[in-house]
């Protein structure tokens, strides 16, 4: 019988992975994992750790599992949390998510779990795991969760063969109403439990307060791009279309103020406190050097659309190492640059410096640092964060 780990996080999904692998004859293990317990910047009500564990171990009793509380506090802080200030120090958008699957989940946690004997680690996410042989050689891919109004495959877009090996996705193949319905039935704590938004294992944040913890508030402009103001390409080179837009002040007008530019991303709507305008602002770009925060009228702003993005050799990965593209080539592929983003269509093309992702329709909000996952139909190939 072998023997695997269920991070219960104290929601509905991770629950019902536990049910479902003691179901299919494993040892199951639930360990909760005690990544964060800080409230600066929570928002009221929201500060999730203690319920989230208390409600883990109900689920554990009702399930008849044994049950352990890990504190990888240290890990997650040195991981996540100093690379997430570290992005928006620079003036990037991070996802800090994907880095808590790659460097917590699958990598601390498994080996937590490895050294409780265990052969696999198990989560509530609405993703599949398929395997193939290659030349011999077994090869993992990530597919899409079966429910596509809850994938999270996109979360996992940094995992790696050696971590899928281990990995198993219980409720992959299942509906989200299948799920909670399951959890009632069998009379679970966390049936009714709201899912969990927010940053992982954080919950729900006021950024700005969340990043004054480490980067200083500093006053600077807001300054209007004009919707007029012609797009500076001086070819139609996938290098050139890929470039940030080189805004300067003297190309717009000061309308108004902000405590950091490191505080804004692009395509933010919600904080600006500018008014009386014909069509609402959104933030076309942030220069952290500068500290100046560029806006501009309408979600159609060219300045705040782009088809083109790079991303850098060093920073390309292939989940499925089998279907990397070489230099030269090109490969059709469906890709998105936020969690629940429809699929767009695309095409990777390969250069010699890393990679280009070209859409069909343009993308609104594209900032430094967000993750870009390409597929090809379920199967998520590779990733890499936006480099600019």
């Amino acid at each position: 019988m072998a023997k695997v780990v269920v991070g219960l996080s104290g929601g509905v999904d991770s629950s019902v992975a536990a049910y479902l692998l003691k179901q299919q004859g494993y040892d199951v293990l639930g360990i909760y994992m005690q990544n964060w317990t800080d409230r600066v910047g929570l928002l009221k009500s929201d500060c999730p750790f203690e319920e989230d564990r208390d409600f883990a171990a109900l689920v554990a009793r009702k399930l008849g599992i044994p049950f352990e509380v890990v504190d990888l506090s240290e890990a997650y802080k040195n991981s996540v949390i100093d690379y997430l200030f570290a992005e928006y120090a620079k003036g990037r958008t991070p996802n800090p998510d994907v880095l808590c699957n790659r460097e917590i989940k699958f990598a601390a946690f498994w080996e937590i779990a490895r050294a409780r004997g265990a052969e696999y680690v198990a989560t509530g996410h609405y993703c599949r795991k398929a395997e193939g042989q290659v030349g011999g050689k077994t090869i993992y891919s990530l597919l899409a969760g079966c429910d596509k109004g809850k994938d999270q495959s996109y979360f996992l877009c940094q995992v790696n063969q050696e971590q899928l090996a281990h990995a198993l996705f219980p409720i992959g193949e299942m509906q989200k109403a299948e799920v909670r319905a399951l959890a009632k039935q069998l009379g679970l704590a966390t049936a009714q439990r709201k899912d969990s938004y927010g940053i992982c294992f954080v919950g729900k944040i006021d950024l700005p307060t969340f990043l004054e913890q480490r980067l200083e508030a500093k006053r600077g402009n807001i300054v209007e791009i004009p919707r007029e103001l012609p797009l500076p390409y001086r070819d139609n080179s996938l290098e050139e279309r890929a470039k940030p837009y080189p805004l300067t002040p003297e190309l717009g007008t000061v309308v108004g103020q902000h405590e950091g530019a490191h505080f804004y991303t692009v395509g933010q709507r919600k904080g600006l406190g500018i008014g009386g305008k014909a069509l609402p602002l959104f933030v076309l770009a942030v220069d952290v050097q500068t500290n100046t925060v560029y806006v501009g009228q309408g979600h159609d702003h060219p300045y705040l659309n782009r088809n083109v993005v790079f991303m850098a050799n060093e920073e390309v990965h292939w989940v499925n190492p089998t279907k990397e593209i070489v230099i030269g080539e090109k490969l059709p592929v469906m890709a998105r640059l936020r969690y629940r983003q429809p699929l767009q269509v695309a095409e990777l093309y390969r250069v010699e410096k890393g990679c280009y992702l070209v859409f069909e329709t343009p993308q609104r909000g594209v900032t430094p640092g967000q993750f870009a996952a390409w597929y090809s139909g379920d199967e998520l190939l590779g990733s890499a964060p936006v480099f600019y």
